[in-house]
Protein backbone atom coordinates (compact mmCIF):
# COMPACT_ATOMS: atom_id res chain seq x y z
CA UNK A 1 0.00 0.00 0.00
CA UNK A 2 2.72 2.39 1.17
CA UNK A 3 4.63 1.63 -2.27
CA UNK A 4 1.58 1.71 -4.30
CA UNK A 5 0.89 5.73 -3.01
CA UNK A 6 4.74 6.56 -3.47
CA UNK A 7 4.59 5.24 -7.09
CA UNK A 8 1.08 7.75 -7.46
CA UNK A 9 3.16 10.50 -6.07
CA UNK A 10 5.96 10.37 -7.87
CA UNK A 11 3.61 10.10 -10.99
CA UNK A 12 1.82 13.28 -9.63
CA UNK A 13 5.31 14.79 -9.18
CA UNK A 14 5.77 14.10 -12.97
CA UNK A 15 2.30 15.03 -14.05
CA UNK A 16 2.73 18.87 -12.50
CA UNK A 17 6.38 19.37 -13.80
CA UNK A 18 4.22 18.99 -16.86
CA UNK A 19 1.69 20.95 -16.43
CA UNK A 20 3.85 23.65 -14.77
CA UNK A 21 5.93 24.11 -18.16
CA UNK A 22 3.11 24.16 -20.15
CA UNK A 23 1.89 27.37 -17.79
CA UNK A 24 5.61 28.60 -17.60
CA UNK A 25 5.59 28.30 -21.44
CA UNK A 26 2.70 31.06 -21.54
CA UNK A 27 5.17 33.75 -20.25
CA UNK A 28 7.51 33.38 -23.41
CA UNK A 29 4.51 32.54 -26.07
CA UNK A 30 1.18 34.59 -24.68
CA UNK A 31 2.35 38.34 -25.14
CA UNK A 32 5.39 40.07 -24.12
CA UNK A 33 4.98 40.26 -19.73
CA UNK A 34 7.75 43.14 -20.11
CA UNK A 35 5.26 44.91 -23.01
CA UNK A 36 2.13 44.55 -20.91
CA UNK A 37 3.60 45.85 -18.09
CA UNK A 38 4.89 49.31 -19.17
CA UNK A 39 3.41 51.98 -20.53
CA UNK A 40 4.03 52.41 -24.44
CA UNK A 41 5.97 55.15 -24.10
CA UNK A 42 8.77 52.99 -22.16
CA UNK A 43 12.46 53.52 -23.08
CA UNK A 44 14.50 50.87 -23.96
CA UNK A 45 16.17 50.94 -21.09
CA UNK A 46 13.47 50.94 -18.98
CA UNK A 47 12.37 47.76 -20.81
CA UNK A 48 15.85 46.02 -20.40
CA UNK A 49 15.92 46.81 -16.61
CA UNK A 50 12.36 45.25 -15.77
CA UNK A 51 13.42 42.42 -18.29
CA UNK A 52 16.43 42.36 -16.02
CA UNK A 53 14.15 42.64 -12.65
CA UNK A 54 11.57 39.68 -13.71
CA UNK A 55 14.78 37.77 -14.54
CA UNK A 56 14.09 37.84 -18.29
CA UNK A 57 17.64 38.08 -19.46
CA UNK A 58 18.76 34.41 -18.02
CA UNK A 59 18.94 31.17 -19.89
CA UNK A 60 15.35 28.84 -20.07
CA UNK A 61 16.07 26.48 -18.10
CA UNK A 62 17.28 28.76 -15.14
CA UNK A 63 14.07 30.39 -15.86
CA UNK A 64 11.42 27.42 -15.47
CA UNK A 65 13.73 26.06 -12.17
CA UNK A 66 12.85 29.45 -10.45
CA UNK A 67 8.68 29.23 -11.81
CA UNK A 68 8.80 26.02 -9.87
CA UNK A 69 10.55 26.88 -6.93
CA UNK A 70 8.08 30.03 -6.50
CA UNK A 71 5.04 27.55 -7.08
CA UNK A 72 6.16 25.32 -5.16
CA UNK A 73 6.06 28.11 -2.41
CA UNK A 74 2.83 29.14 -3.87
CA UNK A 75 4.15 32.29 -5.14
CA UNK A 76 3.12 33.02 -9.01
CA UNK A 77 3.77 37.02 -8.99
CA UNK A 78 1.27 39.94 -9.53
CA UNK A 79 -1.38 40.11 -11.21
CA UNK A 80 -0.97 42.20 -14.63
CA UNK A 81 -4.48 43.51 -14.28
CA UNK A 82 -5.33 43.98 -11.11
CA UNK A 83 -1.60 44.47 -9.20
CA UNK A 84 -2.15 42.65 -6.66
CA UNK A 85 -0.44 38.64 -5.74
CA UNK A 86 -1.91 36.17 -7.49
CA UNK A 87 -1.92 33.36 -5.01
CA UNK A 88 -4.37 36.24 -2.59
CA UNK A 89 -6.19 36.28 -5.53
CA UNK A 90 -6.78 32.10 -5.81
CA UNK A 91 -7.44 32.74 -2.16
CA UNK A 92 -9.98 34.83 -2.04
CA UNK A 93 -12.01 33.09 -5.37
CA UNK A 94 -11.02 29.54 -4.41
CA UNK A 95 -13.86 28.85 -1.40
CA UNK A 96 -16.82 30.28 -4.35
CA UNK A 97 -15.56 27.78 -6.77
CA UNK A 98 -15.23 24.56 -4.36
CA UNK A 99 -18.11 25.60 -2.58
CA UNK A 100 -20.19 25.74 -6.23
CA UNK A 101 -18.24 21.84 -7.56
CA UNK A 102 -19.45 20.55 -4.13
CA UNK A 103 -22.99 21.11 -4.01
CA UNK A 104 -23.26 20.24 -8.02
CA UNK A 105 -21.27 16.89 -7.28
CA UNK A 106 -23.16 16.42 -4.02
CA UNK A 107 -26.86 16.88 -6.46
CA UNK A 108 -25.21 14.71 -9.11
CA UNK A 109 -23.85 11.44 -6.32
CA UNK A 110 -27.71 11.87 -4.45
CA UNK A 111 -29.60 11.93 -7.60
CA UNK A 112 -27.93 10.25 -10.01
CA UNK A 113 -26.83 7.25 -8.09
CA UNK A 114 -30.38 6.24 -6.68
CA UNK A 115 -32.36 7.28 -10.51
CA UNK A 116 -29.22 4.75 -11.75
CA UNK A 117 -30.42 1.62 -9.19
CA UNK A 118 -34.23 2.35 -10.26
CA UNK A 119 -34.00 2.60 -13.88
CA UNK A 120 -31.56 -1.02 -13.68
CA UNK A 121 -34.32 -2.44 -11.40
CA UNK A 122 -37.20 -1.55 -13.01
CA UNK A 123 -35.95 -0.73 -17.04
CA UNK A 124 -39.56 -2.12 -18.30
CA UNK A 125 -41.35 0.40 -16.25
CA UNK A 126 -42.74 4.16 -17.64
CA UNK A 127 -41.09 6.11 -15.18
CA UNK A 128 -37.66 4.25 -16.16
CA UNK A 129 -38.30 5.82 -19.60
CA UNK A 130 -39.26 9.25 -18.42
CA UNK A 131 -36.45 9.33 -16.48
CA UNK A 132 -33.91 8.15 -19.57
CA UNK A 133 -35.73 10.21 -22.10
CA UNK A 134 -35.26 13.65 -19.63
CA UNK A 135 -31.28 12.43 -19.19
CA UNK A 136 -30.83 12.53 -22.84
CA UNK A 137 -31.71 16.66 -21.90
CA UNK A 138 -28.66 17.42 -19.92
CA UNK A 139 -26.52 15.14 -21.76
CA UNK A 140 -27.07 16.62 -25.27
CA UNK A 141 -27.83 20.53 -24.03
CA UNK A 142 -24.71 22.61 -23.73
CA UNK A 143 -24.32 23.73 -19.78
CA UNK A 144 -24.63 27.67 -20.99
CA UNK A 145 -27.86 27.03 -22.41
CA UNK A 146 -29.49 25.03 -19.82
CA UNK A 147 -28.24 27.80 -17.54
CA UNK A 148 -29.91 30.38 -19.67
CA UNK A 149 -33.05 28.33 -19.67
CA UNK A 150 -33.13 28.23 -15.79
CA UNK A 151 -32.31 31.96 -15.58
CA UNK A 152 -35.54 32.96 -18.17
CA UNK A 153 -37.63 30.83 -15.57
CA UNK A 154 -36.97 30.87 -12.50
CA UNK A 155 -35.08 34.16 -12.19
CA UNK A 156 -37.07 36.30 -14.76
CA UNK A 157 -40.42 34.86 -15.07
CA UNK A 158 -40.87 32.95 -11.89
CA UNK A 159 -38.45 35.89 -10.07
CA UNK A 160 -38.18 32.73 -7.44
CA UNK A 161 -34.36 32.96 -7.63
CA UNK A 162 -31.16 34.97 -8.43
CA UNK A 163 -30.31 34.98 -12.18
CA UNK A 164 -26.37 35.98 -10.62
CA UNK A 165 -24.01 36.68 -8.05
CA UNK A 166 -23.10 34.44 -4.61
CA UNK A 167 -25.25 36.53 -2.67
CA UNK A 168 -24.18 37.66 1.08
CA UNK A 169 -21.10 35.73 2.59
CA UNK A 170 -19.49 34.96 5.98
CA UNK A 171 -16.14 34.90 6.81
CA UNK A 172 -14.75 32.19 8.97
CA UNK A 173 -10.49 32.93 8.70
CA UNK A 174 -9.64 32.59 5.20
CA UNK A 175 -12.92 30.91 4.31
CA UNK A 176 -15.81 32.75 2.78
CA UNK A 177 -19.14 30.71 2.73
CA UNK A 178 -22.30 31.20 1.42
CA UNK A 179 -23.66 28.04 3.25
CA UNK A 180 -24.40 30.31 6.13
CA UNK A 181 -27.01 32.91 4.70
CA UNK A 182 -30.47 32.86 2.80
CA UNK A 183 -29.30 34.51 0.44
CA UNK A 184 -26.16 32.57 -0.29
CA UNK A 185 -28.10 29.75 -0.48
CA UNK A 186 -30.53 30.58 -2.94
CA UNK A 187 -27.81 32.33 -5.33
CA UNK A 188 -25.99 28.43 -5.41
CA UNK A 189 -29.56 26.54 -6.41
CA UNK A 190 -29.37 27.55 -10.19
CA UNK A 191 -25.59 27.59 -10.65
CA UNK A 192 -25.00 24.19 -9.27
CA UNK A 193 -27.83 22.38 -11.02
CA UNK A 194 -26.49 23.80 -14.19
CA UNK A 195 -23.19 22.20 -13.57
CA UNK A 196 -24.47 18.97 -12.12
CA UNK A 197 -26.84 18.19 -14.62
CA UNK A 198 -24.93 16.73 -16.98
CA UNK A 199 -23.22 14.71 -14.72
CA UNK A 200 -25.94 13.48 -12.72
CA UNK A 201 -27.25 12.39 -15.94
CA UNK A 202 -23.97 10.55 -16.54
CA UNK A 203 -23.85 9.01 -13.56
CA UNK A 204 -27.46 7.71 -13.75
CA UNK A 205 -26.59 6.35 -17.05
CA UNK A 206 -23.14 4.39 -15.80
CA UNK A 207 -25.26 3.03 -12.64
CA UNK A 208 -28.02 1.49 -14.86
CA UNK A 209 -25.60 0.15 -17.20
CA UNK A 210 -23.48 -1.53 -14.30
CA UNK A 211 -26.55 -2.73 -12.49
CA UNK A 212 -27.62 -4.32 -16.06
CA UNK A 213 -24.41 -6.07 -16.59
CA UNK A 214 -24.12 -7.24 -12.54
CA UNK A 215 -27.81 -8.69 -12.32
CA UNK A 216 -26.34 -11.15 -15.36
CA UNK A 217 -23.77 -12.73 -13.45
CA UNK A 218 -23.62 -15.95 -12.24
CA UNK A 219 -22.58 -15.03 -8.76
CA UNK A 220 -26.53 -13.44 -8.45
CA UNK A 221 -27.75 -16.51 -9.86
CA UNK A 222 -26.06 -18.20 -7.35
CA UNK A 223 -27.17 -15.79 -4.62
CA UNK A 224 -31.27 -16.04 -6.19
CA UNK A 225 -30.19 -19.92 -5.83
CA UNK A 226 -29.52 -19.25 -2.30
CA UNK A 227 -32.65 -18.12 -1.34
CA UNK A 228 -31.63 -14.49 -0.62
CA UNK A 229 -34.37 -11.73 -1.11
CA UNK A 230 -34.32 -9.28 -3.87
CA UNK A 231 -33.58 -6.51 -1.70
CA UNK A 232 -29.99 -8.21 -0.25
CA UNK A 233 -28.97 -9.00 -3.71
CA UNK A 234 -30.07 -5.84 -5.22
CA UNK A 235 -27.93 -3.63 -2.46
CA UNK A 236 -25.83 -6.32 -0.70
CA UNK A 237 -24.54 -7.17 -4.11
CA UNK A 238 -25.14 -6.03 -7.09
CA UNK A 239 -25.27 -2.29 -5.92
CA UNK A 240 -21.56 -2.68 -4.28
CA UNK A 241 -20.19 -4.13 -7.44
CA UNK A 242 -21.62 -1.43 -9.78
CA UNK A 243 -19.38 1.42 -7.11
CA UNK A 244 -15.95 0.88 -8.81
CA UNK A 245 -16.26 2.01 -12.01
CA UNK A 246 -19.29 4.92 -10.68
CA UNK A 247 -15.75 6.03 -8.09
CA UNK A 248 -13.52 6.04 -11.11
CA UNK A 249 -15.66 8.03 -13.18
CA UNK A 250 -16.98 10.78 -10.09
CA UNK A 251 -13.55 11.27 -9.08
CA UNK A 252 -12.70 12.56 -12.83
CA UNK A 253 -15.94 14.19 -12.98
CA UNK A 254 -15.11 16.30 -10.09
CA UNK A 255 -12.47 17.51 -11.47
CA UNK A 256 -14.05 18.10 -14.17
CA UNK A 257 -16.49 20.21 -12.36
CA UNK A 258 -14.13 22.44 -10.91
CA UNK A 259 -11.82 22.58 -13.62
CA UNK A 260 -14.97 23.22 -16.46
CA UNK A 261 -16.80 25.88 -13.88
CA UNK A 262 -15.45 28.55 -15.90
CA UNK A 263 -18.52 28.39 -18.55
CA UNK A 264 -21.57 27.72 -15.37
CA UNK A 265 -19.25 30.99 -13.52
CA UNK A 266 -19.54 33.08 -16.52
CA UNK A 267 -22.85 32.41 -17.32
CA UNK A 268 -24.09 33.46 -13.62
CA UNK A 269 -21.33 35.51 -12.87
CA UNK A 270 -19.97 33.51 -9.98
CA UNK A 271 -17.26 35.16 -8.27
CA UNK A 272 -14.92 31.92 -8.30
CA UNK A 273 -11.78 30.81 -9.96
CA UNK A 274 -13.32 30.14 -13.52
CA UNK A 275 -14.37 33.52 -13.75
CA UNK A 276 -11.04 34.84 -12.38
CA UNK A 277 -9.20 32.57 -15.62
CA UNK A 278 -11.84 34.07 -18.08
CA UNK A 279 -11.24 37.59 -16.91
CA UNK A 280 -7.49 37.28 -16.95
CA UNK A 281 -8.17 35.43 -20.55
CA UNK A 282 -9.74 38.74 -22.40
CA UNK A 283 -6.80 40.81 -20.13
CA UNK A 284 -3.65 38.48 -20.99
CA UNK A 285 -3.41 38.43 -17.34
CA UNK A 286 -0.35 35.42 -17.57
CA UNK A 287 0.50 35.15 -13.91
CA UNK A 288 -3.50 34.34 -13.06
CA UNK A 289 -3.52 31.99 -16.02
CA UNK A 290 -0.35 30.13 -14.99
CA UNK A 291 -1.56 29.98 -11.19
CA UNK A 292 -4.73 28.70 -12.64
CA UNK A 293 -3.46 25.93 -14.90
CA UNK A 294 -1.11 24.80 -12.40
CA UNK A 295 -3.58 24.59 -9.43
CA UNK A 296 -6.20 22.45 -11.65
CA UNK A 297 -3.67 20.18 -12.18
CA UNK A 298 -2.63 20.04 -9.04
CA UNK A 299 -6.40 19.06 -7.90
CA UNK A 300 -6.64 16.52 -10.49
CA UNK A 301 -3.59 14.77 -9.11
CA UNK A 302 -4.95 15.02 -5.45
CA UNK A 303 -8.85 13.62 -6.72
CA UNK A 304 -7.00 10.68 -8.62
CA UNK A 305 -5.05 9.72 -5.88
CA UNK A 306 -7.80 9.82 -3.67
CA UNK A 307 -10.04 7.59 -6.29
CA UNK A 308 -7.49 4.87 -6.43
CA UNK A 309 -7.23 4.47 -2.46
CA UNK A 310 -10.79 4.15 -2.51
CA UNK A 311 -10.62 0.93 -4.77
CA UNK A 312 -8.69 -0.66 -2.13
CA UNK A 313 -12.01 -0.10 0.30
CA UNK A 314 -14.46 -1.00 -2.33
CA UNK A 315 -13.44 -3.49 -4.54
CA UNK A 316 -11.18 -6.66 -2.39
CA UNK A 317 -10.12 -7.76 -5.22
CA UNK A 318 -7.97 -5.59 -6.10
CA UNK A 319 -5.82 -5.70 -2.85
CA UNK A 320 -5.37 -9.63 -3.57
CA UNK A 321 -4.15 -8.73 -7.16
CA UNK A 322 -1.20 -6.40 -5.92
CA UNK A 323 -0.78 -8.49 -2.69
CA UNK A 324 -0.17 -11.20 -5.40
CA UNK A 325 1.93 -9.23 -8.09
CA UNK A 326 3.89 -8.49 -4.30
CA UNK A 327 4.69 -11.78 -3.84
CA UNK A 328 6.10 -13.02 -7.14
Amino acid sequence: MIAFVIRRLLQGVVVMLVVGFIAFSLFNFVGDPVALMLPPEATQADRQAMRETLGLDRPFYVQFATFVSNAVQGNFGISLRLGRPVSALLVERLPATLELAFVAASIALLVGIPLGVYTGLNRSSWLSRVFLTVSLVGVSLPTFLIGIFLILIFAVWLGWLPSFGRGDTVKIGLWSTGFLTTSGLRALILPSITLGLFQLTLIMRLVRSEMLEVLRTDYIKFARARGLTNRSIHFGHALKNTLVPVITITGLQLGAIIAFAIITETVFQWPGMGLLFIQAVQFADIPVMGAYLCLIGLIFVVINLAVDMLYYFVDPRLRIDRAMAGGH
